[in-house]
């Protein structure tokens, strides 16, 4: 009897409660957070806008484009660096000469000089110059004087009376602006200042006073840049209106375009223009309303050499520039 009741069947271990299910607490933990859909725009902080360019660079980039350094004949350029500072430079030039002419035809004399040059280059100061065969002398001089202020000094002294000239710029660098007192012969004097007023937008103003002729006036101008474009538009009192905008296609390819107009001699002149760069070349051409095709071609031979050509075609004129040089040293 005993037996029995000891030897009884053990009742079954009972079975685990099921788990509770995960809580939305814990799935949106273990999920990666959403992106927003909009993102929010930039905040712009007024306070610290950046320093703009330069005025007289306020077309940089079109000029690059649509003002290529064309010339007719043969060129010759060497570069030879002492140190790291100080380096010689010597340039021939063999071709012709424009002379103004009260006709519509284009007169040409032949020309040829030999030019040589010093260069001292340092980050505080740069001296420049350059002295040519007829007579003419060239210097640039650029000291930083402080972190913000810069002095530049250009001269040309010639043998031709009254052609000589000097000027002065005396250049400050803001933190959001830039300013500039410039003071020249024959009485010139002049200044300009142009300021960010957004990340994109700077806007500007300009000054000037000739006292051997009497004549002064005030301009104003606006640039908005962006990573691929650049629009530009100068009027001045004198009755000069430029508007000049630059898009970047590519890393490689960059159009640019320009229109000019002169209030008083009531002349308009409209251009357009590509700068393209190779692997080992760059090319830069363009054609304006007057109908005026050009083209600047810079290839890459070597290292520290480069062959360069130039081509300026006029057929209302009849006037046909060709160039061809060469470039050796840094």
């Amino acid at each position: 009897m005993g037996s029995s009741v000891s030897h009884a069947a053990a009742p079954p271990p009972p079975l685990p409660s099921p788990s509770p299910p995960p809580s939305s607490v814990g799935l949106a933990a273990a999920l990666p957070p959403k992106q927003d859909e909009k993102a929010e725009p930039e905040k712009v902080d007024w306070l610290n806008l950046p320093c703009p360019i330069p005025f007289e660079e306020i077309q940089r980039e079109a000029l690059m484009s649509l003002k290529p350094e064309l010339f007719e004949g043969l060129r010759f350029d060497f570069t030879k660096g002492l140190n790291q500072r100080f380096s010689l430079s010597h340039s021939v030039f063999m071709g012709s000469m424009e002379v103004p002419s009260q006709s519509s035809d284009t007169l040409k004399v032949p020309t040829a000089h030999y030019e040589f040059g010093a260069n001292f280059l340092d980050p505080k100061l740069m001296l420049v110059g350059r002295v040519l065969t007829d007579g003419r002398l060239n210097a640039r001089v650029k000291c930083d004087l402080t972190d913000n202020l810069t002095m530049k000094i250009n001269a040309q002294l010639t043998n031709e009376p009254h052609f000589s000239q000097g000027m002065f710029n005396f250049d400050y660098k803001g933190t959001d602006f830039r300013s500039q007192l410039q003071i020249g012969n024959n009485a010139f004097y002049g200044g300009n200042y142009i300021q960010s007023i957004s990340p994109h937008l700077s806007l500007g103003t300009e000054i000037f006073w000739l006292g051997h002729q009497r004549k002064s006036g005030i301009g104003f101008a606006a640039r908005y840049n962006t990573d691929n474009m650049v629009a530009t538009g100068q009027v001045a009192s004198t009755g000069i209106v430029a508007l000049s905008y630059v898009q970047k296609v590519s890393e490689k390819v960059s159009l640019a375009s320009d229109f000019m107009y002169n209030h008083l001699t009531q002349d308009v002149t409209s251009s357009f223009g590509y700068d393209y760069i190779l692997r080992q070349c760059r090319l830069r051409g363009k054609i304006d309303s007057n109908g005026v095709f050009a083209a600047f071609l810079e290839e890459r031979l070597n290292m520290g050499v480069n062959f360069i050509l130039s081509a300026e075609v006029d057929h209302r004129k009849k006037d046909y520039k060709f160039g061809f040089g060469m470039t050796v040293g840094e």
